[in-house]
């Protein structure tokens, strides 16, 4: 193979967890990225250019018809459809059961993985990064999907103890997580009108920068609730402080309810008279504590209150776009990781000087990605060859080893299926 292994400046990294199924770089990112080793001559590199181009075009129009398939299917179910349904034979239609096959093999090509059970399970035993305690009802749910792309290990700070104290926490994070949900027919009133919960209904969110132990965030019944060590922040000085308004200002007020106590329960003969300085003695005490017990009650609703924000605060800034609009930027993605595929296979083929196995092909861009740009790759292999061969831009031996076309001779196939795509 020729220098294109030479030694360049890597890319900003972050610490993946495990290989990328994506590549996490733009599609003319990559091009460049592969003519920065000098393997072509000047007149190549306009030529591998045109190559892309043509192929970007071509992946472009085999993405319509899944584009609109997908449109077709999600529009019975949209819940933000502004458009009014027509009730004619030709064009009523029932909720389409294939919507979520085809989200499903959509974020495939865009290199999303599904997130397990047992992920969720451990994201909902284990403490909120934002330090409060969130509860999920999965009752409210006939069907949950969670997908992840880009799986890093980040670093970040953490205060408690109102600031004094700061602790640095790492934490597994996912740069794109997107959750299909659809409710339950039958959801108890209160609960629809609490959370705004649509029986029979459905959403598509896509969030970005989702830490795992917060995945419980995302859905849209999660209730904030008081954790133990918050419980104890306002109990603690509440008992203590409550135990001096007793002493304080409430024990002349139990003197005087002892008293007319015992008096009616005959356990004291002496009749109880309750003068004008009793009655207010009686009344300050009784006032002090309402009023003792309405803060308390105040504190914790506040405290809640600011759990709330915060967990709302955090879902403003990480949502980036919702149901319709989440397969249409999928769509997008989907698109990007099929070029960026199909430039990296073809390219490394064109500058083999020998017919390259599978394992070999998939070997040489893994390790491009790892020491030149210092990012592990699990790259698609199998996804990249099956294009390129369906293009003809790849011939495959008896041996099973693979060549590419070279450009002059791919320029002119992609030109010949333009040709036929124009005429269909």
């Amino acid at each position: 193979m020729s220098n294109i292994m030479q030694t360049t400046p890597k890319a900003s990294q972050k610490q993946a967890v495990k290989p990328l199924r994506f590549i996490p770089f733009r599609k003319k990112d990559v091009i460049e990225m592969c003519l920065s080793g000098g393997g072509l001559e000047q007149q190549q590199r306009q030529q591998f250019r045109e190559v892309t181009s043509q192929i970007e075009k071509l992946f472009h129009i085999t993405f319509l018809p899944r584009h609109e398939s997908l449109k077709e299917s999600f529009s019975s179910i949209n819940p933000d459809s502004d458009t009014v349904k027509v009730d004619l034979p030709s064009t009523m239609h029932n909720e389409d059961p294939a919507f979520v096959k085809q989200l499903e093999a959509l974020l495939e090509k865009a290199n999303y993985e599904k997130i397990n059970e047992e992920t969720i399970k451990q994201a909902l035993n284990h403490d909120s990064l934002m330090k409060v305690r969130l509860d999920v009802d999965f009752n409210d749910f006939s069907e949950v999907l969670l997908f992840a792309r880009g799986e890093d290990e980040k670093e970040e700070t953490i205060a408690s103890l109102w600031g004094f104290r700061k602790t640095k926490i790492r934490f597994i994070n996912y740069e794109r997580v997107i959750i299909f949900i659809r409710f339950h027919e039958q959801i108890d009133l209160k609960r629809q009108q609490t959370f705004n919960l649509q029986p029979g209904g459905v959403i598509l969110k896509l969030f970005k920068n989702v830490p795992r132990a917060d995945l419980e965030m995302l859905f849209p019944n999660t209730a904030v609730k008081m954790r133990f060590i918050d419980k104890v922040f306002i109990g603690v000085p509440a008992v203590i402080s409550g135990g001096i308004v007793l002493s304080t200002k409430l024990g002349g007020s139990l003197l005087i309810l002892a008293s007319l106590f015992g008096f009616w329960l005959g356990l004291k003969s002496e009749p109880v008279e309750l003068d004008k300085a009793a009655l207010i003695v009686l009344l300050a005490g009784l006032g002090a504590v309402g009023s003792y017990l309405w803060k308390q009650f105040s504190n914790f609703k506040n405290r809640k209150l600011q759990f709330v924000q915060t967990l709302t605060k955090h879902l403003y800034f990480k949502n980036l776009d919702n149901n319709a609009g989440v397969f249409h930027r999928l769509i997008d993605d989907a698109e990007e990781e099929e070029c960026k595929e199909a430039f990296l296979a073809y390219f490394f083929l064109l500058l083999s000087s020998t017919p390259m196995t599978r394992q070999h092909l998939d070997l040489s861009i893994e390790s491009w990605f790892s020491e030149k740009w210092g990012y592990p790759i699990d790259f698609e292999i199998d996804d990249a060859l099956e294009k390129l061969l369906n293009l003809g831009l790849v011939t495959i031996q008896d041996d099973q080893r693979l060549s590419a076309v070279n450009l002059t001779k791919a320029q002119e196939i992609l030109a010949q299926q333009w040709l036929c795509l124009g005429r269909s």
